[in-house]
C-alpha cells in the first residue's frame, strides 16, 4: 500500500511491509535520478578546457562573470594567511570555541584511523610490505556565500592534515564580495595553507591542472552544485575526487517510545537542506507513526525554511510500518542509508545486523545533527544507497599505499620457478625469462 497520510497538513508517503508490491513500492521512494543535463555539461566541458588552456586569465574572467567580483588579476583572488588568522577575532567567542571544540574532536577521532607503514620477512629472507604517504597536495572546495558551511571546512581539511598532506589549497567563492568569516576562521583553524575566493567549475578546472598562480593538486574534495559536480567527474582520472554525492538523507528506526517531537525534527534536519533531501521512518507501532505526522504538522510552521522541507517531506519522505525491529533492520539495509538513527531502547543489540549505512546514531539521545557538527566522525559520508560499497570520507582518503617487494637470492629462485610456469601458461616469454634469470643454476646466473 502507497498511501499518501496527510491527517491535517503535510502528505506523507506511507508504506507497509506485509504488502505485496511493498520492494516496488520502495524502489520507487528511493529512485533518484539525476538526469545528465546535457547543457550543463557542455558549460563545463568549456570552462575546463580554457582554464585549462588560459589559466588565470580565464578563472579570472569566470569570477568576474559568474560572481560579480571585481578583479583583474589573480592575487586578487587569494586571501593571505594573516587574514586567515584575522577571522578569528572577527567571530563571536561562542562561535571560536565551537569551532575550536569541534575541531579538536574531530581531529582526535581521525587520528585513530591513521595507517602506519608495515613489512614481514620471510624466512629465506624475502622482505614484503607496504608503504604509507600522504598525498603531497589536496583541493578543498568550500560554498560561498550565504551557504556557507564551516563544518565542511572542518571535516574535509582536519583528516587531510592528519594524513600529513603537505599543502591544502581551499577554493571558496565570495559571490558579490562577501565573505563569510566562520568559514575562513574554520580555515585558519583546520590548517588550510592557502585560500582562493574563486568557485564553480573553473575552481574545480584550476586545482585539477592548475595556473600559474593555483598548484595543481592530486585529489579535490569537498560539496558544491551541479556544474562543481559535473567538473569533478569530468576531471576524474587527471586528479582524484572524494564522491559523487546525492541528496541528503536520514532513515529513523524507531521502537515508538522516543518523543515524536524529536523525531519529526530529526527528519526535518535532513529536509531542509533541500527539496530532494529524503527523510525515512520506519516503526512497528503504526499509532506511533500517526504521533510523528502530528508532531510534523505542529513543528513546521516554526521552521525558517518551511517551505522547503514541506517540499522534501511531500516528494521524498516516507512512513515504513514493519512488522518488528529486526525487519526495521532488514529494510534499513536494503535503503542503505547515509544517516541512520538507531532510536530504539537497546541500540547496541541491532547494531551487528546493520550491514549498510553511512554513519550509524545509537540511542534516543543521539541525533544526526551532532554528527553533522560536532561528534567527531566525518560528515562526508556516501549517499544514494553507495552505503553498500562505499565509507564516510576519512584519513585513509589522503593516504596513498605502495607495496614494498625485496627478494633474498633464495627467494627470487624459487618464486622465479613459480612465475615462470605462470607467465609462459599466459604466452609472456619475456617475464617467464627475466623471472628465470634469476633461478639458481640457470644459464643468466
Amino acid at each position: 500500500m502507497n498511501d499518501k497520510s496527510a491527517m491535517s497538513g503535510v502528505s506523507i508517503t506511507r508504506l507497509v511491509s506485509s504488502d505485496s508490491d511493498f520492494d516496488e513500492q520502495l524502489s520507487n521512494i528511493l529512485a533518484w535520478d539525476e538526469a545528465a543535463d546535457h547543457r550543463v555539461h557542455e558549460v563545463v566541458k568549456d570552462i575546463l578546457s580554457n582554464v585549462k588552456n588560459n589559466g588565470d586569465n580565464a578563472v579570472v574572467e569566470y569570477t568576474r562573470q559568474f560572481d560579480g567580483v571585481t578583479a583583474s588579476q589573480m592575487s586578487e583572488l587569494e586571501i593571505l594567511p594573516e587574514r586567515l588568522s584575522e577571522s578569528l577575532s572577527k567571530i563571536s567567542v561562542e562561535q571560536k570555541r565551537a569551532l575550536e571544540v569541534a575541531a579538536d574532536r574531530i581531529r582526535r577521532y581521525h587520528e585513530k584511523q591513521s595507517q602506519a607503514s608495515w613489512s614481514y620477512t620471510e624466512t629465506d629472507g624475502t622482505v614484503l610490505g607496504q608503504q604509507v604517504v600522504a598525498m603531497d597536495r589536496v583541493g578543498l572546495y568550500v560554498p560561498g556565500g550565504k551557504a556557507a558551511y564551516p563544518s565542511s571546512v572542518l571535516m574535509n581539511a582536519i583528516p587531510a592534515k592528519v594524513a600529513g598532506v603537505s599543502e591544502l589549497i581551499m577554493v571558496v567563492p565570495t559571490p558579490n564580495g562577501e565573505v563569510n568569516e566562520l568559514v575562513l576562521a574554520a580555515a585558519a583553524i583546520s590548517g588550510v595553507d592557502r585560500v582562493f575566493t574563486i568557485g564553480g567549475a573553473q575552481a574545480v578546472a584550476a586545482l585539477a591542472y592548475g595556473t600559474a598562480t593555483v598548484p595543481a593538486v592530486d585529489k579535490i574534495v569537498g560539496p558544491g552544485n551541479i556544474y562543481v559536480a559535473t567538473a569533478k567527474r569530468e576531471v576524474f582520472g587527471t586528479v582524484g575526487i572524494d564522491m559523487i554525492a546525492g541528496p541528503s538523507e536520514i532513515l529513523v528506526i524507531c521502537d515508538g517510545e522516543t518523543d515524536p517531537d524529536w523525531i519529526a525534527m530529526d527528519l526535518f534536519s535532513q529536509a531542509e537542506h533541500d527539496e530532494n533531501a529524503q527523510s525515512i521512518l520506519i516503526s512497528h507501532d503504526k499509532q506511533y507513526l500517526d504521533q510523528v505526522q502530528n508532531s510534523i504538522d505542529k513543528l513546521l510552521v516554526t521552521m525558517e525554511r518551511k517551505d522547503i522541507i514541506s517540499a522534501s517531506i511531500e516528494g521524498r519522505a516516507a512512513f515504513i510500518e514493519v512488522q518488528d525491529l529486526n525487519e526495521a533492520v532488514n529494510v534499513s539495509n536494503r535503503i542503505a542509508p547515509e544517516h541512520l538513527e538507531l532510536s530504539v531502547e537497546d541500540p547496541d543489540a541491532l547494531l551487528p545486523a546493520i550491514r549498510h549505512a553511512g554513519a550509524i546514531f545509537m540511542g534516543r539521545y543521539t541525533a544526526e545533527a551532532l554528527g553533522d557538527y560536532c561528534a567527531g566522525p566525518n560528515h562526508v559520508l556516501p549517499t544514494s544507497g553507495t552505503a553498500r560499497f562505499s565509507s564516510p570520507l576519512g584519513v585513509y582518503d589522503f593516504q596513498k599505499r605502495s607495496s614494498i617487494i625485496k627478494f633474498s637470492a633464495d627467494g627470487a629462485s624459487e618464486m622465479g620457478k613459480v612465475a615462470s610456469v605462470l607467465a609462459r601458461g599466459e604466452g609472456l616469454t619475456a617475464h617467464a625469462r627475466s623471472a628465470e634469470y634469476r633461478i639458481k643454476g640457470s644459464v643468466g646466473q
